[in-house]
């Protein structure tokens, strides 16, 4: 198997690459319809949002399992994960694929034409799309239309040239516009594009609305595609490196899950996001614009063949209540009735509905 790779888990104090996984497609494959024994472990690619999460539950999961092989996690983005979770059945693909935005039709249809057609969708928690700058940064207040017209590759139809924000708005200091975010495999990007691109969009384009709902493709063009000349800069899965550049680069701005931002309060500032400050707060509640749910994909004919699978989501499904271990990690935890509802989705190995998605 040869592919890029993002960063590796650090479970039970060794570093594992999911690399590992293709040098057991030879072997008896009970995932797949054989015998029993094909992977002693669980693996999970994904999101580098919800990548510290499933590496926490797996530590819980080693840590109070005795003999329990530690999972194999890598942050690969949410769309380079769909990739590697959607190519196949069997000891030689991820178990779990983790995800900071909805699997899209497209990407189940890819998954049931190469035989993945049970997937188990469960809901975590919640996470926003966070805006940072350094402590010393210029203290910036943002809106959704701020942000489209100082990124969008077409704002109005015509090739963005704005230099400064004061270019997008008057209100705003005459400093460039600098902001270090994730590449187009990941899912924040998909969630900033769709949360915060396509609504400054509509505010300034009306038309655009009915564009969404007739061509998909213009819609992307003409709202959600990025412009190219370094007003934004691709700075690859890796969130903690966009904290570092934001400390030597003080008049830039940053994009990344907000627990990465509640990790580094004591470097970063929030940025707020049409008169709302990004904060746990804010975001359960739903009053801050950015908001999104997270979640894990997993292949239902995973569950009994991978040792300790189901054990994994189970102890998922007690760890992000309120005030639980992955809230003390940063994510946001989901209102109760949705809780619940995942929970017994965990229990029931319920079956993700194609007509949900879009």
């Amino acid at each position: 198997m040869n592919r890029k790779h993002g960063k590796f888990a650090k479970v039970g104090g060794v570093i594992l690459a999911a690399v590992a996984i293709g040098s057991l497609g030879a072997c008896q494959d009970q995932a797949n319809g054989g015998g029993a024994g094909s992977r002693d472990h669980i693996t999970v690619v994904g999101s580098s949002t919800v990548f510290p999460f499933t590496t926490l539950v797996a530590e819980r999961l080693v840590n109070g399992t005795p003999g329990m092989k530690a999972p194999a996690i890598e942050a690969t983005g949410t769309g380079g994960g769909m990739k590697l979770f959607c190519a196949g059945v069997g000891a030689a693909y991820p178990d779990i694929e983790d995800a900071s935005r909805r699997i899209k039709a497209s990407e189940y249809k890819t998954c049931v034409g190469n035989g993945v057609s049970k997937i188990i969708e469960v809901q975590i928690g919640l996470d926003g799309i966070a805006f940072a700058e350094a402590k010393t940064g210029p203290k910036l207040q943002l809106t959704a239309v701020d942000l489209y017209s100082a990124l969008a590759a077409a704002p109005k139809g015509r090739p963005n040239t704005a230099k400064t924000w004061k270019d997008v708005n008057a209100a705003l200091p005459a400093i460039p516009i600098q902001v270090y975010g994730p590449p187009s495999t990941s899912g924040t990007r998909d969630a900033f594009a769709e949360l915060v691109l396509a609504r400054g969009c509509e505010t300034v384009r009306p038309e655009m609305a009915a564009v969404k709902e007739k061509d998909a493709a213009a819609f992307a063009k003409g709202c959600t595609a990025i412009r190219e000349d370094g007003a934004y800069i691709d700075a690859g899965e890796n969130d903690n490196l966009i904290v570092q550049k934001l400390q030597s680069n003080p008049n830039a701005i940053g994009i990344f899950g907000y627990s990465y931002l509640e990790r580094n309060t004591d470097k970063l500032n929030g940025v707020p996001l049409n008169g709302v400050e990004p904060t746990y707060e804010t975001i359960a509640r739903g009053a801050y614009p950015g908001s999104r749910p997270l979640y894990l994909y997993v292949k239902a004919a995973h569950l009994s063949a991978i040792k300790g699978l189901r054990e994994f989501l189970a102890l998922y499904a007690t760890s992000w209540e309120p005030g639980g271990p992955l809230a003390a990690k940063g994510l946001i935890a989901a209102p109760e009735d949705v809780r619940k509802r995942n929970a017994e989705i965990v229990k029931n190995a319920t079956l993700l509905l194609p007509s949900q998605l879009k």
